[in-house]
């Protein structure tokens, strides 16, 4: 499915590729954005930032599932230099987070600067030149500098389920939602219990016919504190920098404390399992159900999400949970670990992203014509999570080993 358009330049062809440029940035999304309003500020002019979406957002341009948004507080999940007094709820939702970065883009002067509809294939080290010489769809690049932007949540993780491609009916991820197929009344197999199915879930819940909710893990879900900002609030912050900077900061401060307990003081998450504990036992009454959604491992260990709705969802006449797992898909439905299978018209992976097996792993080469992969070997690593030996002049945004479970990335 291809992604909305939005931003002045979304609708119109694309300008053409540059035969060379000093700095080429990868990926319009937070990362590659905000390298390149940095760039600017530094006084360089002669930089591309290539995007294979319509627009900027990255992964807030293409992840539209409903009820979709981040389970970070908006005046810290945003660009310290280009804050947004204006966020209309205190977890924002991704129309407003694409809105924030779009209009970013066009404040700091980024779209000349902007090569949509562009997907890098590959690119490689030409050491006698000092270049990277990178291959699009649309055509090559050559650069002295090559910054990659892509994130992890890019490219959408779907499980090699036996007879997939038998399946008559509508399959989609997450990640790249059909807006076009209509889930009333429709039976529906979502795979997947992490922070997309948590928000999707709820939200399609009250639609469909019947919901089966494949569950491998469960998540330690504690109680969501977002609620709708209010008029007095968003002009208080449009009139004080001060005060915004404050809320940044304090937000930040006490989600950074949770390394405390994450680190030095283990028996700390303890505290916050009984706080997740006592949310399932609120939210459920069934004690079967209860045994079922409670994770058997250390809180902590997995992204803890956030959620009011999850829960309760679970519980409808209309929703089932299931643990065993999923055996195979048929022409007509989904197949468990224990060999039942159900007739559904439509199956939902919310199954994550390609994290640890990273696109950019096979498509860039370095010196002697190594891929990243090849000298990774599995274990992607970078120098401060940016840099890697052999491949000169290419610097990672979100490298290996930089993701946060507790704090924003921005």
């Amino acid at each position: 499915m291809s992604a909305v358009s939005h931003g002045p330049e979304a609708d119109q062809a694309a300008p053409t590729l540059p035969d060379e440029v000093d700095v080429l940035v990868i990926g319009a999304g937070f990362s590659g954005l905000g390298t390149a309003i940095r760039l600017r500020q530094e006084g360089y002019t002669d930089f591309v930032v290539l995007e294979r979406g319509d627009d900027v957002g990255g992964t807030w341009h293409f992840n539209t599932y409903p009820n979709c948004g981040c389970d970070v507080p908006s005046h810290l999940y945003s660009l310290s230099f280009a804050p947004n007094p204006g966020w209309t709820r205190t977890y924002s939702r991704q129309p407003e987070i694409r809105d924030y970065l779009q209009r970013t883009a066009d404040d700091f002067g980024i779209r000349p600067h902007l090569r949509t509809r562009t997907t890098v294939e590959s690119a490689e080290w030409d050491e006698e030149a000092g270049r990277w010489l990178v291959h699009t769809d649309r055509g090559s690049v050559r650069a002295r500098l090559l910054v990659s932007g892509m994130g992890p949540l890019a490219e959408p993780c779907i499980p090699d389920i036996p007879g997939l491609d038998d399946f008559q009916g509508e399959v989609m991820h997450s990640a790249r939602w059909n807006h076009d197929y209509d889930l009333k009344d429709k039976r529906v197999a979502s795979i997947g219990t992490g922070a997309s199915a948590i928000q999707y879930v709820p939200a399609i819940q009250p639609d469909v016919r019947r919901l089966h909710v494949f569950q491998r893990t469960p998540p330690w879900v504690l109680p969501h504190t977002d609620r709708p900002t209010k008029a007095w609030e968003r002009r208080l912050y449009e009139r004080s920098p001060k005060l915004r900077r404050l809320m940044r900061g304090l937000v930040y401060s006490g989600r950074e404390t949770n390394v405390l307990a994450f680190v030095k003081h283990p028996r700390l998450m303890g505290v916050i399992e009984k706080l997740a504990t006592m949310h399932i036992r609120r939210s459920i009454p069934d004690p079967e159900m209860r045994k079922r959604v409670t994770p058997d491992y250390t809180i902590g260990c997995k992204r803890i999400l956030p959620s009011n709705k999850w829960y309760p969802a679970l519980m409808k006449d209309n929703v089932e949970l299931i643990t065993a797992g999923v055996e195979k898909a048929t022409a007509t439905g989904v197949v468990d670990a224990d060999g039942v299978e159900r007739e559904v018209d439509a199956i939902i992976f919310g199954t994550g992203f390609r994290v640890t097996d990273m696109p950019v792993g096979k498509a860039v080469k370095g010196r002697d014509s190594k891929t990243l992969d090849d000298v990774w070997q599995g274990s992607p690593n970078a120098y401060l999570g940016t840099s890697i030996p052999g491949f000169p002049n290419l610097f990672l945004m979100l490298g290996p080993n930089t993701g946060l479970g507790h704090n924003s990335m921005i």
